[in-house]
């Protein structure tokens, strides 16, 4: 199941943003031309991650400056994996799967 979230030019000029799918929070980002969706709440201490930063095409948690691979949901250097969503842009709007990849 798709959910429409925001105008995909809302990310060109933000970069990041918090979107809610069905009472889960999930934190789109633009890396290049692609926007990737984690869920939001980081698997180590729960921080936001959508107050985090993109570096080197690398989402950074605000806590503890974990790093995740925006596509996989794999964290640098460690077994952890945060939860990740399909995404499409139709026609300026970012669609994001209301399920979290397995």
């Amino acid at each position: 199941m798709w959910t429409a979230t925001v105008p995909f030019a809302d990310l060109v000029r933000r970069r990041k943003t918090r979107v809610e799918l069905g009472g889960r929070a999930v934190a789109l980002f633009l890396v290049g031309e692609r926007v990737f969706a984690l869920d939001d709440e980081c698997v180590h201490k729960g921080r936001s991650l959508s107050r985090g930063t993109l570096w080197q095409g690398q989402v950074v948690c605000p806590g503890h400056q974990w790093k995740f691979d925006p596509e996989t949901g794999a964290a640098e250097d460690r077994d952890d994996c945060q939860p990740v969503h399909d995404v499409r842009v139709v026609d300026g709007v970012v669609y994001v799967a209301v399920r979290p990849r397995s």
